[in-house]
């Protein structure tokens, strides 16, 4: 059974800002002749490693909201100059938008079952994007999506 993660997205405010980021970061891995993935990393590495890697996601939280996901490719060990070793979750290059799902600040990353994660979007203009934030966040409280 895989295993999914659910992590803040710090630093950005909508699910365009992270999917240019990592058009930027994967030209510029693929200008370094290194495969394009994304890479984050991490100070904890998951216990349950096997079922993340097996099919598990990364899903981010933006603006108080799961928006969406990248699939894991695998969890790696690395060890930075300070000696302390650390996780990086080698991601698919593609975001995978879902269903907003509101969910409270926390730090780090958490375990979610596929049971508990929010479903993958059809298309584009589902779920609210281009609707006013505040507007969104009204009806993604009373369960519009």
């Amino acid at each position: 059974m895989a295993m999914n993660l659910v992590k803040l997205c710090v630093g950005v405010s909508s699910v365009e800002q992270l999917e240019a980021h990592r058009a930027r970061e994967i030209a510029a891995r693929q200008a370094a002749g290194e495969p394009p993935v994304m890479v984050h990393v991490t100070r904890m590495t998951p216990a349950r490693r096997e079922e993340v890697e097996n099919g598990g996601s990364l899903y981010w939280v933006i603006a108080g909201s799961i928006q969406c996901r990248s699939e894991i490719v695998a969890l790696e060990t690395l060890e930075g100059d300070d000696g302390i070793k650390r996780c990086a979750i080698v991601m698919a290059p593609d975001v995978i938008r879902t269903a907003p799902t509101p969910r409270r600040p926390f730090q780090g990353w958490r375990y979610l079952k596929p049971e508990d994660a929010p479903r993958d979007l059809a298309g584009p203009g589902e779920g609210g994007e281009g609707l006013p934030e505040d507007l969104r966040a009204k009806l993604m409280e009373i369960g519009a999506w």
